[in-house]
């Protein structure tokens, strides 16, 4: 079972959502908060898999919470799927550079937002590729991204490289696979090894370090 908590200030909202989320037999909605402080002691306390956070919420925002989530207790951090009504919402930039997993749109089909748990929940794959890959490359192309680190880049294989490029354009390890004629189980292994050499917690992060250190360009 997916262990899911609903962090969102419109009770409508969180209603609705863990209707829709319990009546899947693998998805177990343990709880849920009305803003961002609730959320993080409440994920604290009840310790879900998955956090969905809305972005703009009182006392604490859904960023501020999204920090505190996972800036701690490395071992038992949730996974976050942030919720927002824009797309191009400043708070998602600084959320997915917190660590979040990904973000979806509030106005996205209920068989997405099902889907987005599960897929957060396995760590394999990005939200929304193609508003996430938009979302990146705006992101990306600000004047304050980070300068290039190639000592962390050198560490990759040229064939990780590639799969780290491809990851950064918003593949499913199914099209990397066949865009590199391998088995998809390779793929896996290479992105499992990516992500270890580059301490980064899962493929959105990988996404992100693609874009800022300039190894995928923006708009590419």
């Amino acid at each position: 079972m997916i262990r899911v908590l609903i962090a969102d200030d419109q009770a409508m909202v969180r209603q609705g959502f863990g209707a829709l989320l319990a009546a899947q037999p693998d998805l177990l909605v343990v709880g849920d908060a009305a803003d961002g402080a609730q959320a993080v002691a409440a994920a604290r306390r009840l310790d879900p898999d998955v956090v969905l956070m809305d972005v703009r919420m009182p006392v604490l925002d859904g960023l501020a919470a999204t920090r505190k989530l996972l800036g701690d207790r490395p071992a038992q951090r949730p996974r976050v799927l942030i919720l927002t009504t824009f797309d191009l919402d400043d708070y998602v930039y600084e959320a997915l550079r917190a660590g979040a997993s990904g973000f979806l749109l509030k106005d996205a089909p209920a068989a997405d937002l099902v889907h987005a748990v599960r897929v957060v929940a396995a760590g394999d794959a990005l939200l929304a590729p193609a508003v996430t890959r938009r979302l990146i490359a705006e992101f990306a192309a600000r004047p304050e991204r980070r300068r290039p680190r190639p000592t962390e880049l050198a560490a990759l294989t040229a064939r990780e490289t590639d799969v780290l490029r491809l990851i950064a354009r918003g593949r499913s390890n199914q099209e990397i696979a066949a865009d590199l004629v391998v088995a998809e189980q390779t793929v896996k292994t290479h992105v499992g090894r990516i992500l270890a050499k580059l301490h980064l917690r899962d493929r959105a992060q990988a996404v992100v370090l693609a874009y800022e250190t300039g190894l995928v360009a923006a708009g590419e």
